[in-house]
């Protein structure tokens, strides 16, 4: 081959070279993420509507038919566009060209939807717009659970402490827990209560709107000091909402705790996890942008530690679904089968040929030719993930074939050598001479004969 022929003349350039490549691996390898799947260029924007009250049919033909006709007229590069509709809530997954700006469309995206609020129902409130990939994928659950601690006081401690703090770490992403009891305050209705009294459910609505409001204050100016005013526009206690006055009837008062009961409450549950038989929260992680897979799960562990601290003594924080030793799996068997290929095929190559200049070309090939595919990896852009990984495997089984068949051959041509005393470089030679001549009699064997 030309490159063992280059090699051959100019030998200093390729250990110049080789040096070069032991010198570079590691700092490219420590700067190449690790992840799990390939880095797949699919951008996708979400946008979720959220309307309570609404069906799933009319959350499809108000909201989101309009908004995939405006997403069609003014964002450029939409491959197609998916959306779900379910009672309250409207997904929609705009999909877009691979060589897509996803800046530009992740700004035309926003900009459609806010300018699209006023034709929508009114009370629409502003949609969440997401941006991921194909390689968005969760890598570490986190379970939350405590003896005698509420699903409230868990969601409350995963959503407004845990995930504010996880959050921080380079390419972490962390949606709304799974399980758990949304704190709302919520008003019990006594319907045979505001009969009786001559009162709708309206107006205690009203009431409650009325007398529960943030206020601006300022300011007063007394002599040489100046104070804060505090308006007592909203009550500071769920207790307090109950002493609100509704309507005044002679001179009897009608409060809300005479018709309903104001409470610390929760919307009804559509999930919920079990840790150990008990009602728990589960936390997803999820890996975003070109972030390594095992640098961003060995932050969120060394940062557990820390939040435990300011938690409740009874909160456990129990890690579940670490995608992260599939990975370290994969690299120990990559190094693990490569360190016993260049082993072996180097101490076949010295107890054959008895080099040693021989076996360290031998020994050193097989991990220079992984570190120079991780060179061209790191500089297309691409990823250290399992694919990958496991062609290197296959590289090495294919490494270990090769032996088991060099070394069947070296072995009948030491043992030839030994039986008709000769160096083994002559035996060598006189057995490919052998091979030659039976390959040139058995072709003339099966050529045609001319007549």
């Amino acid at each position: 081959m030309w490159i063992v022929r280059l090699a051959l003349r100019r030998p200093y350039t390729f250990v110049v070279v080789s040096l070069l490549l032991l010198l570079l691996a590691p700092i490219v390898i420590l700067r190449t993420p690790t992840d799990i799947f390939p880095s797949i260029n699919i951008p996708v924007v979400s946008i979720v509507w959220n309307y309570t009250g609404l069906d799933a049919q009319q959350m499809s033909d108000r909201i989101v038919s309009q908004t995939e006709r405006a997403l069609t007229t003014l964002v450029d590069d939409i491959q197609h566009i998916e959306s779900q509709s379910l009672n309250g809530i409207a997904v929609v997954k705009v999909f877009f060209q691979p060589g897509a700006d996803i800046d530009k469309a992740l700004a035309q995206v926003t900009a459609i939807s806010q300018t699209q609020l006023r034709q929508l129902p009114p009370g629409t409130t502003p949609p969440l717009v997401i941006t991921y990939s194909a390689s968005t994928v969760p890598i570490l659950q986190l379970a939350l659970s405590g003896k005698g601690m509420s699903e409230q006081q868990l969601f409350d401690l995963g959503t407004s402490f845990i995930r504010t703090r996880l959050i921080t770490i380079p390419g972490c992403a962390i949606p709304y827990p799974y399980g758990g009891k949304q704190r709302q305050v919520q008003v019990d209705l006594d319907t045979n209560a505001l009969q009786s009294k001559g009162l709708s459910p309206l107006d205690v609505v009203n009431a409650v709107s009325a007398q529960n409001l943030i206020l601006p204050s300022g300011t007063s100016k007394i002599g040489t000091f100046e104070y804060d005013v505090q308006i007592n526009g909203s009550p500071k206690t769920v207790a307090e909402l109950n002493q609100m006055p509704i309507k005044t009837v002679g001179t009897n008062t009608i409060y809300i705790h005479d018709v309903a009961n104001v409470r610390d409450g929760f919307p009804p549950q559509t999930n919920m996890v079990h840790v150990n038989g008990n009602r728990a929260v589960l936390l997803s992680v999820l890996k975003s942008g070109n972030a390594s897979t095992l640098d961003v799960v060995a932050g969120i562990k060394a940062m557990l530690p820390t939040i435990a601290a300011g938690m409740p003594p009874e909160l456990r924080m129990q890690p579940l679904a670490d995608q992260s030793l599939f990975v370290r799996a994969s690299i120990d068997g990559v190094i693990k089968e490569a360190t016993i290929a260049a082993c072996l095929t180097g101490l076949m190559i010295l107890l054959f040929l008895g080099n040693w200049r021989s076996t360290l070309i031998i020994a050193t090939s097989i991990p220079l030719s992984i570190l120079t595919s991780i060179l061209v990896l790191s500089a297309l852009g691409q990823t250290i993930n399992i694919m990958t990984l496991g062609d290197w495997l296959w590289q090495s089984a294919f490494w270990w074939t090769t032996l088991l068949s060099k070394s069947r051959t070296s072995i009948a041509t030491w043992l030839w050598a030994r039986r008709l005393n000769m160096p083994f470089w002559m035996a060598h030679n006189r057995l490919r001479c052998r091979l030659s001549f039976r390959r040139w009699r058995s072709a003339l064997c099966l050529c045609p004969c001319s007549s």
